[in-house]
């Protein structure tokens, strides 16, 4: 039973993404709902990461700099507006985070 739902769950997400990425298919999306969608992607991102950089160990909000998710976040906030570079925002934010975690404890 598990498998089967498994791969029924498989089935209805690989159609939900063929039918909007095929181009032969004639499904398009008006402009308001392209425009609509276009938010799910930041909103997304934002329930995934702001749980982890505010509330990191005990459900409560730190926003110290004794939390190193919030300043590893931070600098990557600050990187990534004044550089634009992907890569490199990465690659300093979790030097920053891993420093500040190594210090904070």
């Amino acid at each position: 039973m598990t498998w089967l739902i498994i791969f029924t769950m498989m089935l209805v997400i690989f159609a939900s993404r063929y039918l909007f990425l095929e181009p032969r298919l004639p499904i398009k999306l008006n402009h308001q709902t392209q425009r609509f969608l276009s938010y799910s992607g930041p909103a997304v991102l934002t329930a995934i990461w702001a749980p982890i950089v505010f509330l990191p160990e005990n459900n409560e909000i730190d926003v110290t700099y004794h939390n190193p998710y919030f300043i590893g976040a931070l600098v990557a906030v600050i990187i990534a507006w004044k550089t634009k570079n992907v890569l490199f925002t990465a690659v300093v934010s979790m030097v920053v985070f891993f420093c500040a975690s190594f210090l904070t404890n």
